[in-house]
């Protein structure tokens, strides 16, 4: 009997994760409209955005995980509101260092994990505008955004370690932040449509909806079940964000294949095909736009401690190795608490800008070119143009294109002009570095078809 009970409700779990599993997928009659495709095929053009996580949990100077991490409750959390106060706030400044390091884009925290609100939200009282601050910040970055010309994406965090509406009881985080009882994921959906509803009607056009957490409800990433422990509702989510702004991208973090009704695919901290972070073990899609989301230093908030930044030359290899996988590059800033995003960024974001200037040709409104990625770097093409970025000299100082039909015209670097030897082969094309100075971050060979 004991048996048959344990095989029973063996099967019921399965049945369990099998049903969560299908609803967070229960969209499957989404059909884009063709102002999201348009949208699709800009941001594929556009290769380089700037993520910016900020808000109530860079006062403490320790990531933007520091709630959960050090299981602060939520009476004392709550102390920070009136110790918020980023006089330095510059939307202006913002935009303009995104604008100067060639980004296109701009994606902005609205709501953390510690469900601090970056906006003049009606549905809660946790929000920057009751702080000393005072200021509808998303407010003053949308306007900011259109006169510069700058697109702006959203981040909202599915997750919250703050309210005690959401399922905590079943997530894998904030179980240190004094919560007691049980989560109403029915209340709980309700309040995120509503802000949902806010950001998508108040702040302008907005070029995508960037969800995370959703792994706070599943096995840890690299575990055969993945599965969800509460049905998002997903479908009715993403209608409502396709209703509100059809044009709207819709992507989320959840380190696995792309749910119907999303729009482009994100790796975290992982070009797409890679996996050192341990979080991407999913396959990039063949059907939607890709991007990386990647950090300047090791953190995501503001870390006064952490003080590994990359260089221009890392940061242009990033862009590159994402281009040539033809995905995006989202990359992190952490602003001061004061408002004030720090030299240490600026000064490399400028430096990128500038090796844009001069190389952009090769990313910009690229996609992944002839060759998968090799040792040696990766190829981009645009219309008659296929690039070799080369990263180090290549196996007896030649790449092979194995395009024996190729019809070239001319083989040159980018930059200089400077003729490259090339030779043509039954089986393709045999591209000579020999004798090329191959420099920091990236020697680009452009070769112009016929």
């Amino acid at each position: 009997m004991k048996y048959l009970l344990a095989t029973i409700a063996s099967l019921l779990l399965i049945s369990a994760c099998l049903f969560s599993q299908s609803t967070a997928n229960s969209n499957s009659s989404y059909t884009p409209t063709q102002q999201n495709l348009q949208a699709r095929q800009q941001f594929q053009v556009d290769k380089f955005g700037m993520f910016i996580h900020w808000g109530l949990s860079s006062t403490l100077a320790d990531g933007e995980w520091v709630m959960n991490n050090r299981n602060i409750k939520v009476v004392d959390y709550t102390r920070l509101l009136h110790a918020f106060n980023p006089v330095d706030f510059n939307a202006a400044q913002w935009v303009a260092t995104a604008k100067n390091a060639g980004m296109k884009y701009i994606v902005f925290i609205t709501r953390h994990h510690d469900g601090f609100s970056n906006w003049d939200t009606k549905y809660s009282d946790w929000k920057i505008t009751n702080t000393t601050y005072g200021k509808d910040v998303l407010k003053m970055l949308s306007e900011e955004c259109r006169k510069q010309g700058i697109k702006l994406g959203l981040y909202y965090s599915l997750l919250d370690w703050y309210r005690t509406d959401y399922p905590w009881e079943t997530g894998r985080t904030g179980k240190g932040t004094g919560r007691t009882g049980k989560g109403d994921y029915a209340s709980y959906l309700q309040f995120m449509k509503n802000q949902l509803t806010e950001l998508l009607t108040n702040y302008g056009d907005i070029m995508c909806i960037w969800f995370d957490g959703h792994w706070d409800q599943t096995n840890p990433e690299g575990q055969a079940d993945r599965s969800s422990r509460i049905d998002w509702k997903y479908n009715e989510i993403y209608e409502l964000i396709h209703k509100l702004q059809p044009q709207c991208m819709i992507g989320n973090n959840h380190h696995m294949t792309p749910f119907a009704g999303e729009d482009f695919q994100m790796f975290e901290r992982d070009l797409p095909g890679e996996n050192r972070s341990g979080l991407s073990f999913q396959k990039p899609s063949d059907a939607l736009p890709l991007e990386t989301c990647e950090t300047t230093n090791g953190a995501w908030g503001y870390n006064i401690t952490d003080r590994n930044y990359k260089s221009v030359n890392q940061v242009v290899r990033l862009l590159v190795g994402a281009a040539g996988r033809d995905a995006n590059l989202l990359l992190n800033v952490g602003p001061m608490p004061t408002g004030v995003i720090q030299s240490e960024f600026t000064d490399t974001l400028a430096g990128a800008g500038k090796w844009l200037q001069q190389y952009g040709e090769s990313v910009y409104g690229t996609r992944g070119g002839p060759l998968k990625p090799q040792d040696w770097g990766v190829t981009t093409q645009k219309g008659k143009f296929i690039y070799l970025h080369v990263f180090k000299a290549p196996d007896a100082d030649v790449i092979l294109l194995p395009d024996g039909k190729m019809k070239i015209k001319q083989v040159k670097l980018l930059g200089t002009g400077t003729p490259v030897k090339y030779t043509k082969m039954k089986n393709g094309v045999a591209v000579s570095t020999e004798g090329l100075a191959i420099a920091e971050p990236d020697t680009i060979i452009v070769i112009e078809l016929m």
